[in-house]
């Protein structure tokens, strides 16, 4: 019988630090840009929302790509190819946290709930975007995307343009970073007839697809930075972001694809905690 670490791995947990950090950035661009009160209960319902999308998109995610997971070498050792967690449980802990999520947006407030099944049908709907398009790295980007907006919207029940601008940045840095990732799995995407950038124009051209979807990061960033008045807090964690972002790219090759992981994980996951916490830090000196 599987155990909760078993699904832990299942949704590799620990990723969830690449957009929760920007959905933090969103909550306090409510507070200390717009000028909306602190709620604890708002925090913790935006966080519980994250947490819960993510799972459902992941859950949801090995349940449609089983059989796919189970052909290639690289992924037979997950959960479900292996047997450590049955298809059906899969399928059945995806959709109660869908269904969690809904809930905990119909306590935050009414635009909340009823952007809800959009969010859903964006981050479920990606599992299914390599069986037809190559954009689909994209879609995944567009998916993490809503966190900073949705946390905004939490707290203030509207759209502003700010968030939607650091949305951008978690879009192309996702997408790009995806590209990086399915770098592995190119040859067997191709030989089986799966959408992804690698796959359609090959390692080198898609590293350097990858590098201008980063640039475009870097453009955002900076927009956002000149467009809102940061402060120097800001543009130090930009320059952070912005070199983690130079890193992951020195370090993979078409040749050499060894540390992909680590420029996919470890790499990502710092640039998006760091960067973080100093526009945060920058927002409560204004």
């Amino acid at each position: 019988m599987a155990k909760i670490k078993d699904y832990f791995s299942l949704v590799v947990f620990s990723h969830t630090i690449f957009a929760m950090p920007f959905a933090l950035i969103g909550f306090f661009l409510a507070i200390q840009y717009s000028g909306f009160p602190f709620s604890w209960t708002t925090l913790l319902l935006c966080l519980g929302c994250m947490v819960l999308a993510r799972n459902s998109a992941m859950g949801f995610n090995r349940w449609a790509d089983r059989f796919i997971d189970k052909n290639n070498p690289r992924t037979a050792q997950r959960e479900i190819p292996n047997g450590v967690i049955k298809g059906n449980a899969a399928l059945a802990f995806s959709i109660v946290n869908a269904s969690m999520f809904i809930l905990l947006t119909a306590l935050i407030n009414p635009l909340c709930l009823k952007l809800s099944p959009v969010a859903l049908i964006v981050i479920l709907g990606y599992s299914y975007t390599k069986r037809f398009t190559w954009l689909c790295h994209l879609i995944l980007g567009l998916g993490l995307s809503f966190a900073p907006i949705g946390a905004y919207i939490a707290i203030t029940a509207q759209f502003h343009w700010l968030p939607l601008i650091f949305s951008g940045v978690v879009l192309t840095w996702v997408g790009g970073f995806d590209i990086i990732y399915a770098l592995q799995d190119a040859q067997f995407d191709k030989s089986n007839g799966y959408y992804s950038i690698p796959s359609k124009v090959g390692v080198r051209n898609a590293l350097i697809i990858s590098g201008f979807l980063h640039l475009l990061s870097f453009s955002l960033v900076i927009i956002s930075g000149v467009l809102a008045k940061f402060g120097i807090l800001y543009w130090i964690g930009a320059l952070v972001f912005t070199g983690l972002l130079i890193y992951q790219h020195s370090i993979v090759k078409p040749s050499d694809l060894s540390r992909v992981n680590r420029a996919f994980g470890t790499t990502n996951g710092i640039a998006s905690v760091i960067f973080a916490a100093f526009v945060i830090a920058d927002l409560f000196l204004r």
